[in-house]
C-alpha cells in the first residue's frame, strides 16, 4: 500500500508543485490550505507524513501540529519562510520531527519524507529470528501496560494512547528501575536510524502524562530524572 502524505500550505501553487513531486514518487497525496482543514484532513485520511507550513489562515501550523499530535503519530515536516531559531524550536517543541526553510528543493523534501518512512517503529520490531517480540504485561501501581493487546489501563479504566505514546510508555514500563536518556528512548521507539530534535521525546511524554492524569510535580507513574531523562515511579 502506498504511503499517504498530507501537504498543508496556503500557497496553492507551492502546494501543487510539492504534490506533483510526491505523486511521481508513488505517494498518495492529500492537500489542505487552512489550519482547520489540515486537522480535519489528518483525521479523515490518517497520513503517514504531514508536510506542514507554519503560516496558515484559520490557525497556524504550530496549532495544527499540537492538535494533530493528540490523535496521530504521523511524521511532521514543518515549512517556514524564515530561517529563525524561534520557528524551528517552537515547531519541534510541539512534536514536529523535522523542518525545511523556504525556498527549498522539492527533491530534498521527497528525500526527507522517504528517510522518515524508513525509520523503524518499536511496534513493528522483530527478533533476529524474524518473529514478533514476546508479549508482556507490566504493572506499576494502578497502571497496567499490556504489550500483547497494546492496551493501557489505570485503575481498570482504559487509556487511549497513540502508537508512539504506547511505545514510549511500554519502553519505560519494561525496565521500571532504569532512568532513560532521551537518546535511549529514541533508539527504543524511533529506532537507531532516527534523526531530528531529541526533545520530541518530551512532547510525547507530556501527552502520555496528560492522558494518565499524571503530573510532574506529584508523579504517580512517570518521573523526570533531572539531568538524565525519564523513568517510572518506584512502587
Amino acid at each position: 500500500m502506498s504511503e499517504r502524505v498530507l501537504v498543508v500550505d496556503d500557497e496553492v501553487p507551492m502546494a501543487n508543485v510539492v504534490r506533483s513531486y510526491l505523486d511521481r514518487e508513488g505517494f498518495v497525496v492529500t492537500m489542505a490550505h487552512t489550519g482547520p482543514d489540515a486537522v480535519e484532513a489528518a483525521r479523515v485520511h490518517d497520513p503517514d507524513v504531514i508536510v506542514l507550513d507554519i503560516m496558515l489562515p484559520g490557525f497556524d501550523g504550530l496549532e495544527v501540529c499540537k492538535q494533530v499530535r493528540e490523535f496521530s503519530d504521523a511524521y511532521v515536516i514543518m515549512l517556514t519562510a524564515r530561517d529563525e531559531e524561534v520557528d524551528k524550536l517552537l515547531g519541534l517543541a510541539i512534536g514536529a520531527d523535522d523542518y525545511l526553510v523556504k525556498p527549498f528543493s522539492p527533491r530534498e523534501l521527497v528525500a526527507r519524507v522517504r528517510a522518515m518512512l524508513r525509520r523503524p517503529r518499536a511496534a513493528a520490531a522483530t527478533t533476529a529470528e524474524g518473529s514478533a517480540p514476546e508479549a508482556a504485561v507490566y504493572r506499576i501501581g494502578a497502571l497496567t501496560v499490556d504489550t500483547g493487546s497494546r492496551e493501557v489501563t489505570v485503575a481498570d479504566m482504559t487509556v487511549d494512547l497513540t502508537r508512539t505514546e504506547f511505545d514510549l510508555l511500554a519502553a519505560l514500563a519494561a525496565r521500571p528501575r532504569i532512568a532513560f536518556t532521551r537518546q535511549q528512548l529514541i533508539a527504543e521507539v524511533w529506532g537507531p536510524g532516527w534523526y531530528g530534535d531529541e526533545h520530541v521525546v518530551d512532547v510525547h511524554i507530556g501527552h502520555v502524562r496528560t492522558k494518565l492524569n499524571d503530573t510532574t510535580e506529584q508523579p504517580r507513574f512517570i518521573r523526570t530524572v533531572r539531568g538524565v531523562g525519564y523513568g517510572m515511579v518506584a512502587t
